[in-house]
């Protein structure tokens, strides 16, 4: 069994998170502990304070005695915003105080890129726009190209939690480009897993989505590889072969 510990903020797509360790099979364990967002807000100072080694530490002792052998903190804005040398920091703090190792979801989609081996990205974020391209920023300073970017203006991950598929696909089409290898989805309050199959038959490529990175982090963390499809191309190790 393998047991991957999570942080996350709030409670605005959680669900997402027992869905994945569903299609992962029974020797893998989704721990998710909810962190205090403090003032739920998609703005730069609210969003540094969510991602305080504080608020972040507060979680480890449920995750340790709970087994986990790594820990994420499930959270892109609250990671990204510190910037690409800030967001180390705020993961080596975390693996130190946690004696596990360590990401987050903005490193997830760094290496969720790699792992699929693409580099021009659109991205659709539900952020206001100064926040998004926080986020486009900080996926060129790992390698990226980011072709687009297409922000929502929502201010709360609460909003962000009420979206359903219609406001889903609205922005994944609005926000892909024919010139994009992938579409990016930054915001774990999304609810997407049960969506990216559809997405990636409708867009026609890879689809990367912040709850589904953040789990596959966890398991890279772990040492660990799982075959997935439903979980899209990320998890799909060998080409489906229809019969």
């Amino acid at each position: 069994m393998t047991a991957l510990g999570f942080l996350y903020p709030g409670h605005s797509a959680e669900d997402d998170y027992p869905r994945i360790e569903q299609l992962l099979g029974s020797d893998v364990r989704v721990d998710l502990v909810h962190t205090d967002i403090g003032e739920d807000a998609h703005r730069v100072d609210a969003l540094r304070e969510m991602g305080s080694p504080e608020r972040l530490e507060a979680g480890l002792a449920e995750l340790r005695l709970a087994g986990a052998e790594a820990v994420v903190w499930a959270c892109t804005s609250g990671s990204f915003v510190h910037g690409w040398d800030g967001a180390h920091e705020q993961v080596r703090g975390l693996a130190l105080a946690a004696g596990m190792p360590a990401s987050s979801t903005s490193f997830a989609f760094v290496h969720a890129i790699r792992e699929i081996e693409v580099r021009r990205v659109a991205v659709g974020a539900t952020y206001p726009d100064d926040v998004a391209q926080l986020f486009a920023d900080f996926l060129r300073a790992g390698g990226a190209e980011v072709t687009g970017v297409r922000s929502s203006g929502i201010v709360t991950a609460a909003e962000v939690g009420t979206w359903g598929e219609r406001e889903l696909f609205t922005l994944a089409r609005a926000a892909d480009s024919p010139d994009a290898e992938a579409l990016l989805l930054p915001d774990t309050a999304l609810h997407t897993v049960a969506h990216i199959p559809a997405l990636e038959k409708e867009l026609g490529k890879p689809v990367l989505t912040a709850n589904q990175v953040t789990v596959r982090e966890g398991l890279r963390l772990a040492d660990r590889r799982v075959n997935a499809p439903e979980l899209g191309a990320l998890f799909t190790r060998e080409p489906v072969v229809q019969a």
